[in-house]
């Protein structure tokens, strides 16, 4: 669950890194307020749509399982892993 979260952060947080990197070579200051100004909405929108298509595609492409779902239990003494039948 962690992977996945930081993942999502990681793409959300490209287009803020990538835009330091032009300021960068625009040889300006990322770390000054005013060359942020006007362009941080829309590096959040960007970082959003970012995650929220890579949860949708994640969603789209995942491997689904089929059959039903045992649960894990015992059998003779010995603890059955849960498993789709």
């Amino acid at each position: 669950m962690t992977r996945i979260a930081l993942g999502e952060a990681l793409l959300f947080l490209a287009p803020f890194l990538l835009f330091a990197g032009y300021l960068v070579i625009r040889r300006r200051s990322p770390f000054q307020v005013a060359a942020w100004e006007g362009s941080v909405s829309w590096l959040v929108v960007a970082g959003l749509a970012l995650a929220v298509g890579a949860f949708v595609v994640t969603g789209i492409t995942a491997e689904r399982e089929t059959g039903a779902y045992v649960p894990s239990h015992l059998e003779n003494g010995q603890v059955v892993p849960g498993q789709f039948r």
